[in-house]
């Protein structure tokens, strides 16, 4: 178990680091930024490298709500619950302590503003609302759930479910950073909503109670489409 527990701490460090980081920091960059596309393959790349690098230990799941839908559709113990989610919220903190670390000695820092937080209303990108944001993440973690359970089953093309989940990622970023900065897992949210200006912290009890009804959704919808 302490050995899954580090794979699911490191896993989940990389995709705060690594996706938010590229928010942080390259993202907004005149000219020659990555922007919201660039971001959206930066989260779909951490998840995808380290499924591949740790999945093998631990699961990879590097996400609160995964490892509730994976619970949900019998692929994941219950007694594991609780543990896991402590080592990726751990591991998401002090990801965001070390991007912290590093933004605030960049020169002019005058504080750390969104910090790639999450929200909704004046803290969603696009201005969406609370429902707006409510309805996107159930619907898109659902979705998530369903491609970590196809791609992971056993009727499919072995050793691709990496690739399938990293793209997927992708996608939902492509969908919803404009709507909620997109979350779909409450541990991303968590660790930058510590530092960031504004209303992240008031408004991230919907990116933990949306995640995990999409995710339970997700897995209760893939248990009667499978035969397994």
């Amino acid at each position: 178990m302490s050995k899954k527990l580090m794979a699911e701490f490191f896993g989940t460090f990389w995709l705060v680091f690594g996706g938010c980081g590229s928010a942080i920091f390259a993202a907004g960059v005149a000219d020659v930024g990555i922007g919201w596309l660039g971001v959206s393959l930066a989260f779909g790349l951490t998840v995808m490298t380290m499924a591949f690098t740790v999945g093998h230990i631990s699961g990879g799941h590097f996400n609160p709500a995964v490892s509730l839908g994976l619970m949900i559709a019998g692929r994941f113990e219950s007694k594991d619950l609780i543990p896991y989610w402590v080592a990726q919220v751990v591991g998401a903190i002090v990801a965001a302590v070390v991007l912290y670390v590093i933004a605030s000695n960049a020169a002019g820092f005058t504080g750390p503003g969104g910090f790639a937080s999450n929200g909704y209303g004046d803290a969603s990108p696009q201005g969406y609302s609370m429902v707006a944001a409510l309805v996107a993440e159930i619907v898109l973690t659902a979705f998530f759930l369903i491609i970590i359970l196809g791609s992971t089953s056993s009727g499919a093309p072995a050793g691709f479910a990496p690739i399938a989940i990293g793209l997927g990622l992708t996608l939902i970023h492509l969908v919803s950073i404009p709507i909620s900065n997109t979350s779909v897992n409450p541990a991303r949210s968590t660790g930058v909503a510590l530092f960031a200006d504004g209303p992240a912290l008031g408004q991230l009890w919907l990116f933990w109670v949306a995640p995990l009804i999409g995710a339970a959704i997700g897995a209760a919808i893939w248990k009667m489409m499978s035969d397994e």
